[in-house]
């Protein structure tokens, strides 16, 4: 299972060289997951409402090479593994087949309170888990 999501670089995701600031992979492959998970079927503003987030458990990431103001960005995600409560995905940011950017996410659910949960049922279904 995989998805694949577009994005360009503005200036506002740069440093004053043109070069794309370090923690922006972060919010890239994160608007990536939220998209992938909203095209599941999964509201997360609901989610919310019925007591439930998702959270980034741990993430490994390494830095390949610079993306620039102007450049052409996909983040493409794929699901590892998964359980009943958690999603581990490994995540790109390419330019035009470059891996720029690479991390190892798990993704898991929580109460309001803390407590660990299950996925909802749309992530389950469609994670075999």
């Amino acid at each position: 299972m995989s998805h694949r999501f577009e994005l360009t670089v503005y200036y506002e995701d740069t440093d004053m060289g043109g070069i794309v600031y370090y923690a922006n992979y972060l919010k890239f492959i994160e608007r990536a997951r939220s998209t992938w998970v909203a095209q599941l079927g999964v509201d997360q503003l609901a989610l919310q409402a019925s007591g439930m987030v998702f959270a980034v458990r741990s993430i490994q990431a390494e830095y390949l090479a610079p993306a620039r103001l102007g450049d052409q960005l996909e983040v493409v995600s794929q699901r590892r593994s998964s359980t009943p409560a958690r999603w581990i995905l490994h995540q790109e940011v390419q330019r035009r087949g470059q891996v720029l950017f690479s991390a190892e996410v798990t993704i898991v659910a929580l109460t309001e309170t803390g407590k660990p949960t299950r996925l909802p049922a749309e992530l389950r279904r469609n994670s075999n888990a």
